[in-house]
Protein backbone atom coordinates (compact mmCIF):
# COMPACT_ATOMS: atom_id res chain seq x y z
CA UNK A 1 0.00 0.00 0.00
CA UNK A 2 1.35 3.41 -0.98
CA UNK A 3 2.03 5.79 1.81
CA UNK A 4 0.31 9.20 1.79
CA UNK A 5 2.84 11.92 1.41
CA UNK A 6 3.02 15.54 2.52
CA UNK A 7 5.63 17.82 0.97
CA UNK A 8 7.76 19.23 3.69
CA UNK A 9 7.74 22.98 4.22
CA UNK A 10 4.48 23.55 2.27
CA UNK A 11 1.83 25.48 4.20
CA UNK A 12 -1.61 23.98 3.98
CA UNK A 13 -4.89 25.91 3.86
CA UNK A 14 -6.94 25.93 7.07
CA UNK A 15 -9.19 22.94 7.25
CA UNK A 16 -7.22 20.94 4.67
CA UNK A 17 -6.35 17.35 5.44
CA UNK A 18 -2.73 16.94 6.45
CA UNK A 19 -0.65 13.85 5.86
CA UNK A 20 2.58 12.71 7.36
CA UNK A 21 5.24 10.69 5.65
CA UNK A 22 4.84 7.12 6.80
CA UNK A 23 7.71 4.82 7.01
CA UNK A 24 7.97 2.32 4.22
CA UNK A 25 8.19 -1.43 4.75
CA UNK A 26 11.32 -2.80 6.25
CA UNK A 27 13.75 -4.64 4.08
CA UNK A 28 12.89 -8.26 3.55
CA UNK A 29 9.27 -7.75 4.66
CA UNK A 30 6.16 -7.98 2.53
CA UNK A 31 4.57 -4.49 2.20
CA UNK A 32 1.12 -5.89 2.86
CA UNK A 33 2.11 -7.65 6.01
CA UNK A 34 0.98 -5.99 9.21
CA UNK A 35 -0.71 -3.04 7.42
CA UNK A 36 -3.62 -3.04 9.88
CA UNK A 37 -1.33 -2.78 12.87
CA UNK A 38 0.59 0.08 11.23
CA UNK A 39 -2.66 2.03 10.68
CA UNK A 40 -3.70 1.57 14.29
CA UNK A 41 -0.27 2.71 15.39
CA UNK A 42 -0.66 6.02 13.54
CA UNK A 43 -4.27 6.74 14.61
CA UNK A 44 -3.25 8.93 17.60
CA UNK A 45 -0.99 10.99 15.35
CA UNK A 46 -3.72 11.51 12.75
CA UNK A 47 -6.18 12.48 15.48
CA UNK A 48 -3.76 15.13 16.81
CA UNK A 49 -3.30 16.48 13.27
CA UNK A 50 -7.08 16.82 12.77
CA UNK A 51 -7.44 18.64 16.10
CA UNK A 52 -4.67 21.04 15.08
CA UNK A 53 -6.48 21.72 11.80
CA UNK A 54 -9.68 22.57 13.66
CA UNK A 55 -7.80 24.99 15.89
CA UNK A 56 -6.26 26.74 12.87
CA UNK A 57 -9.69 27.02 11.21
CA UNK A 58 -11.22 28.48 14.37
CA UNK A 59 -8.40 31.02 14.66
CA UNK A 60 -8.85 32.01 11.03
CA UNK A 61 -12.58 32.48 11.64
CA UNK A 62 -11.86 34.76 14.60
CA UNK A 63 -9.64 36.91 12.41
CA UNK A 64 -12.40 37.21 9.76
CA UNK A 65 -15.72 37.20 11.67
CA UNK A 66 -18.96 36.65 9.79
CA UNK A 67 -21.33 39.69 9.96
CA UNK A 68 -23.87 39.20 12.69
CA UNK A 69 -25.70 42.55 12.54
CA UNK A 70 -27.63 44.20 9.72
CA UNK A 71 -25.37 47.24 9.67
CA UNK A 72 -22.29 45.00 9.32
CA UNK A 73 -23.34 44.19 5.75
CA UNK A 74 -21.88 46.37 2.97
CA UNK A 75 -24.08 49.47 2.70
CA UNK A 76 -23.63 50.48 -0.91
CA UNK A 77 -23.38 46.95 -2.34
CA UNK A 78 -26.06 45.17 -0.28
CA UNK A 79 -28.22 47.29 2.02
CA UNK A 80 -28.99 50.22 -0.28
CA UNK A 81 -29.77 48.42 -3.56
CA UNK A 82 -31.24 45.18 -2.19
CA UNK A 83 -32.80 46.01 1.19
CA UNK A 84 -33.72 49.65 1.67
CA UNK A 85 -34.97 49.99 -1.91
CA UNK A 86 -37.76 47.53 -1.01
CA UNK A 87 -38.79 49.18 2.26
CA UNK A 88 -41.68 51.70 2.12
CA UNK A 89 -40.63 55.28 2.68
CA UNK A 90 -42.81 55.62 5.76
CA UNK A 91 -41.06 52.66 7.40
CA UNK A 92 -37.66 54.09 6.56
CA UNK A 93 -38.52 57.25 8.46
CA UNK A 94 -39.28 55.13 11.51
CA UNK A 95 -36.11 53.13 11.03
CA UNK A 96 -33.88 56.18 11.24
CA UNK A 97 -35.08 56.78 14.80
CA UNK A 98 -33.43 53.57 16.01
CA UNK A 99 -29.86 54.87 16.19
CA UNK A 100 -27.41 57.29 14.65
CA UNK A 101 -26.07 54.57 12.39
CA UNK A 102 -29.52 53.80 11.01
CA UNK A 103 -30.15 57.52 10.56
CA UNK A 104 -26.96 57.81 8.51
CA UNK A 105 -27.96 54.78 6.45
CA UNK A 106 -31.43 56.18 5.71
CA UNK A 107 -30.01 59.59 4.80
CA UNK A 108 -27.62 57.91 2.39
CA UNK A 109 -30.57 56.10 0.83
CA UNK A 110 -32.60 59.32 0.52
CA UNK A 111 -29.67 61.06 -1.12
CA UNK A 112 -29.71 58.48 -3.90
CA UNK A 113 -33.46 58.43 -4.54
CA UNK A 114 -34.64 58.51 -8.13
CA UNK A 115 -38.36 58.85 -7.35
CA UNK A 116 -40.05 60.66 -4.50
CA UNK A 117 -43.81 60.59 -3.92
CA UNK A 118 -44.91 62.48 -0.84
CA UNK A 119 -48.06 60.35 -0.68
CA UNK A 120 -45.90 57.42 0.47
CA UNK A 121 -45.08 59.34 3.63
CA UNK A 122 -48.62 60.34 4.54
CA UNK A 123 -51.56 62.57 3.63
CA UNK A 124 -50.02 65.57 5.38
CA UNK A 125 -46.30 66.36 5.54
CA UNK A 126 -44.89 69.24 7.59
CA UNK A 127 -42.64 71.70 5.80
CA UNK A 128 -39.62 70.85 7.96
CA UNK A 129 -40.06 67.11 7.31
CA UNK A 130 -40.05 67.59 3.54
CA UNK A 131 -36.93 69.74 3.76
CA UNK A 132 -35.11 67.01 5.71
CA UNK A 133 -36.20 64.29 3.32
CA UNK A 134 -35.00 66.09 0.19
CA UNK A 135 -32.03 68.09 1.48
CA UNK A 136 -29.44 65.69 0.01
CA UNK A 137 -31.38 64.41 -3.01
CA UNK A 138 -29.56 65.30 -6.22
CA UNK A 139 -30.60 62.53 -8.60
CA UNK A 140 -34.39 62.73 -8.63
CA UNK A 141 -36.13 61.89 -11.89
CA UNK A 142 -39.73 61.85 -10.61
CA UNK A 143 -41.21 64.19 -7.99
CA UNK A 144 -44.80 64.21 -6.69
CA UNK A 145 -45.78 66.74 -4.01
CA UNK A 146 -49.58 66.70 -4.03
CA UNK A 147 -49.87 66.10 -0.22
CA UNK A 148 -47.96 69.37 0.31
CA UNK A 149 -50.51 71.46 -1.59
CA UNK A 150 -51.67 73.42 1.45
CA UNK A 151 -48.32 75.06 2.20
CA UNK A 152 -45.86 74.38 -0.65
CA UNK A 153 -44.43 77.69 -1.84
CA UNK A 154 -41.78 78.86 -4.27
CA UNK A 155 -39.24 79.04 -1.45
CA UNK A 156 -39.83 75.36 -0.66
CA UNK A 157 -39.75 74.10 -4.25
CA UNK A 158 -37.03 76.15 -5.93
CA UNK A 159 -34.06 74.63 -4.00
CA UNK A 160 -35.27 71.12 -4.84
CA UNK A 161 -35.55 71.97 -8.54
CA UNK A 162 -32.09 73.55 -8.53
CA UNK A 163 -30.49 70.38 -7.14
CA UNK A 164 -32.31 68.03 -9.54
CA UNK A 165 -32.02 69.30 -13.12
CA UNK A 166 -32.59 65.79 -14.53
CA UNK A 167 -36.25 65.68 -13.41
CA UNK A 168 -38.50 64.06 -16.00
CA UNK A 169 -41.81 63.84 -14.15
CA UNK A 170 -43.24 66.45 -11.77
CA UNK A 171 -46.69 66.41 -10.14
CA UNK A 172 -47.82 69.63 -8.45
CA UNK A 173 -51.57 69.04 -8.54
CA UNK A 174 -53.45 71.38 -6.22
CA UNK A 175 -50.37 73.35 -5.13
CA UNK A 176 -52.11 76.70 -5.14
CA UNK A 177 -49.43 78.59 -3.19
CA UNK A 178 -46.92 78.40 -6.03
CA UNK A 179 -46.49 81.11 -8.64
CA UNK A 180 -45.32 81.68 -12.18
CA UNK A 181 -41.78 81.92 -10.82
CA UNK A 182 -41.75 78.23 -9.81
CA UNK A 183 -42.99 77.16 -13.22
CA UNK A 184 -40.33 79.30 -14.89
CA UNK A 185 -37.61 77.71 -12.77
CA UNK A 186 -38.94 74.25 -13.62
CA UNK A 187 -38.99 74.98 -17.34
CA UNK A 188 -35.56 76.64 -17.29
CA UNK A 189 -33.76 74.16 -15.06
CA UNK A 190 -35.27 70.83 -16.16
CA UNK A 191 -34.90 70.52 -19.94
CA UNK A 192 -35.66 66.77 -19.88
CA UNK A 193 -39.12 67.24 -18.40
CA UNK A 194 -41.64 64.89 -20.01
CA UNK A 195 -44.62 64.72 -17.65
CA UNK A 196 -46.10 67.62 -15.71
CA UNK A 197 -49.28 67.88 -13.67
CA UNK A 198 -50.60 71.34 -12.80
CA UNK A 199 -54.18 70.28 -12.14
CA UNK A 200 -56.19 72.72 -10.02
CA UNK A 201 -53.40 75.31 -10.01
CA UNK A 202 -55.36 78.51 -10.50
CA UNK A 203 -52.19 80.59 -10.80
CA UNK A 204 -51.29 79.02 -14.16
CA UNK A 205 -52.07 81.62 -16.83
CA UNK A 206 -51.26 82.13 -20.47
CA UNK A 207 -47.88 83.73 -19.82
CA UNK A 208 -46.77 80.87 -17.57
CA UNK A 209 -47.84 78.31 -20.18
CA UNK A 210 -45.95 80.16 -22.90
CA UNK A 211 -42.75 79.97 -20.89
CA UNK A 212 -43.29 76.26 -20.38
CA UNK A 213 -43.87 75.67 -24.08
CA UNK A 214 -40.72 77.60 -25.02
CA UNK A 215 -38.33 75.79 -22.67
CA UNK A 216 -39.53 72.15 -22.46
CA UNK A 217 -38.72 70.46 -25.76
CA UNK A 218 -39.27 66.93 -24.39
CA UNK A 219 -42.76 67.55 -22.96
CA UNK A 220 -45.13 64.64 -23.71
CA UNK A 221 -47.82 64.64 -21.01
CA UNK A 222 -49.45 67.75 -19.54
CA UNK A 223 -52.34 67.99 -17.09
CA UNK A 224 -54.02 71.41 -17.03
CA UNK A 225 -57.27 70.32 -15.40
CA UNK A 226 -59.17 73.26 -13.87
CA UNK A 227 -56.53 75.83 -14.84
CA UNK A 228 -59.32 78.29 -15.48
CA UNK A 229 -57.15 81.26 -16.45
CA UNK A 230 -56.09 79.53 -19.67
CA UNK A 231 -57.85 80.53 -22.86
CA UNK A 232 -57.75 79.44 -26.48
CA UNK A 233 -54.76 81.64 -27.27
CA UNK A 234 -52.51 79.91 -24.73
CA UNK A 235 -53.53 76.43 -25.90
CA UNK A 236 -52.95 77.41 -29.53
CA UNK A 237 -49.43 78.58 -28.65
CA UNK A 238 -48.75 75.33 -26.81
CA UNK A 239 -49.93 73.30 -29.79
CA UNK A 240 -47.77 75.23 -32.22
CA UNK A 241 -44.64 75.05 -30.07
CA UNK A 242 -44.84 71.56 -28.56
CA UNK A 243 -47.64 69.80 -30.43
CA UNK A 244 -45.33 67.46 -32.32
CA UNK A 245 -44.32 65.65 -29.13
CA UNK A 246 -47.53 65.82 -27.08
CA UNK A 247 -49.13 62.46 -26.37
CA UNK A 248 -51.47 63.22 -23.47
CA UNK A 249 -53.25 66.48 -22.58
CA UNK A 250 -56.02 67.35 -20.12
CA UNK A 251 -57.97 70.60 -20.44
CA UNK A 252 -60.88 69.38 -18.33
CA UNK A 253 -63.12 71.75 -16.37
CA UNK A 254 -62.18 74.87 -18.33
CA UNK A 255 -65.08 76.83 -19.76
CA UNK A 256 -62.69 79.14 -21.65
CA UNK A 257 -61.43 76.42 -24.01
CA UNK A 258 -63.38 76.04 -27.25
CA UNK A 259 -63.19 74.62 -30.76
CA UNK A 260 -60.39 76.98 -31.80
CA UNK A 261 -57.98 75.40 -29.33
CA UNK A 262 -59.13 71.84 -30.09
CA UNK A 263 -58.77 72.29 -33.84
CA UNK A 264 -55.26 73.70 -33.46
CA UNK A 265 -54.31 70.79 -31.24
CA UNK A 266 -55.63 68.36 -33.83
CA UNK A 267 -53.60 69.93 -36.64
CA UNK A 268 -50.34 70.11 -34.67
CA UNK A 269 -50.41 66.97 -32.51
CA UNK A 270 -50.16 63.90 -34.77
CA UNK A 271 -48.97 61.71 -31.86
CA UNK A 272 -51.78 62.71 -29.49
CA UNK A 273 -53.20 59.60 -27.78
CA UNK A 274 -55.26 60.91 -24.85
CA UNK A 275 -57.30 64.10 -24.69
CA UNK A 276 -59.56 65.11 -21.81
CA UNK A 277 -62.13 67.83 -22.55
CA UNK A 278 -64.52 67.01 -19.72
CA UNK A 279 -66.63 70.03 -18.85
CA UNK A 280 -65.28 72.25 -21.64
CA UNK A 281 -68.64 73.81 -22.40
CA UNK A 282 -67.47 75.74 -25.47
CA UNK A 283 -66.16 72.65 -27.29
CA UNK A 284 -68.51 71.45 -30.04
CA UNK A 285 -68.77 68.99 -32.89
CA UNK A 286 -66.43 70.95 -35.17
CA UNK A 287 -63.49 70.39 -32.85
CA UNK A 288 -64.24 66.68 -32.50
CA UNK A 289 -64.50 66.21 -36.26
CA UNK A 290 -61.09 67.84 -36.68
CA UNK A 291 -59.67 65.41 -34.12
CA UNK A 292 -61.05 62.48 -36.08
CA UNK A 293 -59.42 63.80 -39.24
CA UNK A 294 -55.95 64.79 -38.01
CA UNK A 295 -55.21 62.54 -35.00
CA UNK A 296 -54.69 58.96 -36.21
CA UNK A 297 -53.02 57.90 -32.93
CA UNK A 298 -55.90 58.98 -30.68
CA UNK A 299 -56.85 56.23 -28.22
CA UNK A 300 -59.17 57.95 -25.74
CA UNK A 301 -61.34 61.07 -25.70
CA UNK A 302 -63.23 62.49 -22.73
CA UNK A 303 -66.15 64.78 -23.68
CA UNK A 304 -68.58 64.27 -20.82
CA UNK A 305 -70.60 67.41 -20.09
CA UNK A 306 -69.62 68.89 -23.46
CA UNK A 307 -73.22 69.57 -24.42
CA UNK A 308 -72.44 70.89 -27.91
CA UNK A 309 -70.74 67.67 -29.03
CA UNK A 310 -73.19 65.62 -31.12
CA UNK A 311 -73.10 61.90 -31.78
CA UNK A 312 -72.41 62.15 -35.55
CA UNK A 313 -69.05 63.79 -34.80
CA UNK A 314 -68.14 60.96 -32.42
CA UNK A 315 -69.24 58.08 -34.65
CA UNK A 316 -66.11 58.23 -36.81
CA UNK A 317 -63.92 57.90 -33.73
CA UNK A 318 -66.04 55.05 -32.39
CA UNK A 319 -65.53 53.11 -35.62
CA UNK A 320 -61.77 53.42 -35.11
CA UNK A 321 -62.07 51.97 -31.62
CA UNK A 322 -61.35 55.19 -29.73
CA UNK A 323 -62.41 54.97 -26.08
CA UNK A 324 -65.06 57.66 -25.50
CA UNK A 325 -66.64 58.24 -22.10
CA UNK A 326 -70.06 59.13 -23.57
CA UNK A 327 -72.31 56.25 -24.64
CA UNK A 328 -74.23 56.43 -27.95
CA UNK A 329 -77.81 57.77 -27.60
CA UNK A 330 -79.36 54.44 -28.64
CA UNK A 331 -77.44 52.58 -25.97
CA UNK A 332 -78.44 55.16 -23.38
CA UNK A 333 -82.11 54.77 -24.33
CA UNK A 334 -81.94 50.98 -24.12
CA UNK A 335 -80.28 51.10 -20.71
CA UNK A 336 -82.96 53.52 -19.48
CA UNK A 337 -85.70 51.26 -20.86
CA UNK A 338 -84.15 48.26 -19.15
CA UNK A 339 -84.03 50.09 -15.82
CA UNK A 340 -87.65 51.18 -16.12
CA UNK A 341 -89.14 47.92 -17.41
CA UNK A 342 -86.93 45.57 -15.44
CA UNK A 343 -85.95 43.41 -18.41
CA UNK A 344 -83.55 43.51 -21.33
CA UNK A 345 -85.32 44.11 -24.67
CA UNK A 346 -84.38 41.86 -27.55
CA UNK A 347 -82.61 44.54 -29.53
CA UNK A 348 -79.21 44.35 -31.16
CA UNK A 349 -77.12 46.85 -29.19
CA UNK A 350 -74.55 47.04 -32.01
CA UNK A 351 -76.93 48.82 -34.37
Amino acid sequence: MESPMEPSGVEQEPGAVRYRVLEGPREGRDPGEGSGASARAYEPELRRTAEADREVTAAEGRRRPFPRRLLDLPWEDVLLPHVLSRVPLRQLLRLQRVSRAFRALVQLHLAGLRRFDAAQVGPHIPRAALARLLRDAEGLQALALAPCHEWLSDADLLPVLARNPQLRSVALAGCGQLSRRALGALAEGCPRLRRLSLAHCDWVDGLALRGLADRCPALEELDLTACRQLKDEAIVYLAQRRGAGLRSLSLAVNANVGDTAVQELARNCPRLEHLDLTGCLRVGSDGVRTLAEYCPALLSLRVRHCHHVAEPSLSRLRKRGVDIDVEPPLHQALVLLQDMAGFAPFVNLQV
